[in-house]
C-alpha cells in the first residue's frame, strides 16, 4: 500500500495492542505490522480532518456488497451497533483507520475479503 497511514498516538497503541493480543488473522497481523512500521503518528489536534480515526463519522462504499454505509468509529468500549457507533477495532475500522478520503482499501478479514472506499470523513464533536 503506497500511502502511509496517519494515526494518533493513542490509536496507534490501541491497534498495536490489538495485534499483540492476536485479535486479528495472521494475514491481517502481517499487513498491520507493515502499516504500523511506516505510519505517521500525530497528536489528536494535528490529525487531518479527512483521515479515518476514533470519533469520526465515516461514509464508505463496500465494493463487494455494492452498498454505502455511514458509521461513527469509536473506542471499543463505546461501541453501540444499533446507533451506528462501531469500534475502530472492528474489521472495517482496522482496515481503513488512518487512511484519507478517496482511498480504496482491499483488506483480508475473518468475514472474508473487504474492498472499501472512503467517501467522506467528518469530525464528531464530543458531548
Amino acid at each position: 500500500m503506497s500511502q502511509n497511514i496517519i494515526l494518533t498516538t493513542g490509536l496507534y497503541d490501541l491497534i498495536k495492542d490489538h495485534v499483540r493480543r492476536k485479535k486479528v488473522t495472521a494475514k491481517e497481523e502481517e499487513l498491520l505490522h507493515a502499516e504500523l512500521k511506516k505510519a505517521s503518528q500525530v497528536l489528536r489536534r494535528d490529525l487531518p480532518s479527512d483521515v479515518v480515526s476514533i470519533n469520526r463519522k465515516v461514509t464508505y462504499k463496500d465494493h463487494i456488497k455494492n452498498e454505502e454505509r455511514t458509521v461513527i468509529f469509536v473506542a471499543p468500549d463505546k461501541s453501540k451497533v444499533n446507533k451506528n457507533k462501531i469500534s475502530i477495532l472492528s474489521e472495517e475500522g482496522i482496515a481503513i483507520a488512518g487512511y484519507k478520503v478517496g482511498k480504496l482499501i482491499e483488506w483480508p478479514s475473518r468475514k472474508g475479503d473487504l474492498k472499501l472506499e472512503i467517501l467522506k470523513v467528518e469530525e464528531m464533536k464530543l458531548v
